[in-house]
């Protein structure tokens, strides 16, 4: 196998200039396009030799689920290769930084940019359930912020296309616990909804500085999702924000909003801009990391959200991931590998 360094080409076309992330399964590097002289991200399979076999699959399943995804609040999906047992993926370069960096650098974030950053993320997630296509592993860390204030959802390492066969082992549970929905923490099948709660749990965070469900050990953590309420949310946040998280963060799946389209719509995005973001609406991160709010708008009765049905296909769990990789802040961020327990 090839010993990742700066200059190595991989397809005959990709030269690595430098490495920018590190997760679980994937190192993501800052890389160039010789054919098409663009700057990209190329994320590569780590090798695994106890695991290689059902780390490929899904490496290639998150290059088939991001490639068929597009719209703007979704990191785009170039392309895909083999080379001399490298797999790796190819991916637009995202000038930004992760929304987890963001949290720890600033603690709690204005209302009017949490409205911001959960109205686009749920338009990305709209578009991925629309598509057949549960996330898995929604969290601050998978959530990039442009430099131009537009969200980036990526890393879908381990979603899953609702109807296919899923690439896990015996007792296996994929997710980050501090952000794993209730369901999931109990065996159950995962859905849509359970991006949604997910979800919640951002907003949650994204509003006070701290994870609502920490409490020290994967096992812990998640069982508290199932048997804790979320603290409460601070009199200073608005009553209709307030509703929003309190409502992703139903322990029921079915008393959660309807899908995500809808929870976009409660944050105040326009019917006309449910195909697709208007990027005028998330414009700008002025002197720091603030994104603008998305101006609110009453949706109109030809757009209704109970229109757009809930992904409810399911999938198989697996054991939480137990330990942090070391995280890579730079000015540009590439797609997001699998962070554990960011």
């Amino acid at each position: 196998m090839h010993r990742l360094k700066e200059g190595l080409r991989l397809g005959d076309r990709y030269l690595l200039e430098e490495r920018i992330a590190s997760g679980g399964m994937a190192d993501v590097w800052r890389g160039l396009d010789e054919v098409l002289q663009r700057q990209v991200a190329v994320k590569i399979m780590r090798a695994d030799p106890d695991n290689e076999e059902i780390f490929a699959e899904r490496f290639r399943d998150e290059a088939l689920h991001s490639a068929a995804l597009l719209h703007t609040n979704i990191t785009t999906v170039f392309d895909y290769g083999e080379d001399d047992h490298l797999s790796y993926l190819v991916m637009e370069l995202v000038a930004g930084h992760p929304l987890s960096t963001i949290i720890r650098e600033q603690g709690a974030l204005p209302p009017d940019t949490v409205r911001s950053v959960l109205a686009q993320a749920a338009l990305a997630l709209g578009t991925a359930h629309e598509a057949g296509v549960v996330h898995r592993d929604v969290k601050p860390a998978n959530i990039l912020i442009r430099e131009d204030g537009v969200v980036k959802l990526t890393d879908f390492g381990i979603a899953r296309a609702m109807d296919a066969i899923g690439h896990t082992r015996v007792g296996e549970m994929l997710g980050t616990p501090n952000y794993i929905s209730p369901e999931q923490a109990t065996g159950e099948q995962a859905t849509g909804a359970s991006d949604l709660y997910a979800l919640g749990v951002v907003a949650h965070e994204m509003l006070t500085g701290v994870r609502p469900f920490d409490r020290g050990t994967p096992i812990a953590t998640a069982l508290s999702h199932v048997n804790e309420p979320p603290p409460p949310l601070d009199d200073s946040v608005p009553a209709e924000l307030r509703a929003v998280v309190a409502a992703l963060l139903e322990k029921d799946p079915a008393a959660r909003p309807a899908n995500a389209l809808a929870v976009a719509v409660m944050l105040g995005v326009a019917p006309s801009e449910l195909a697709g973001l208007d990027v005028d609406a998330a414009d700008g991160v002025s002197g720091g990391y603030l994104v603008l709010p998305v101006t609110p708008v009453t949706p109109t009765p030809s757009v209704e959200a109970s229109e757009h049905p809930r992904a409810e296909q399911a999938f198989e769990q697996a054991p939480e991931q137990a330990s942090e990789p070391a995280v890579v802040d730079t000015p540009t961020v590439a797609t997001r590998p699998e962070d554990l327990l960011d």
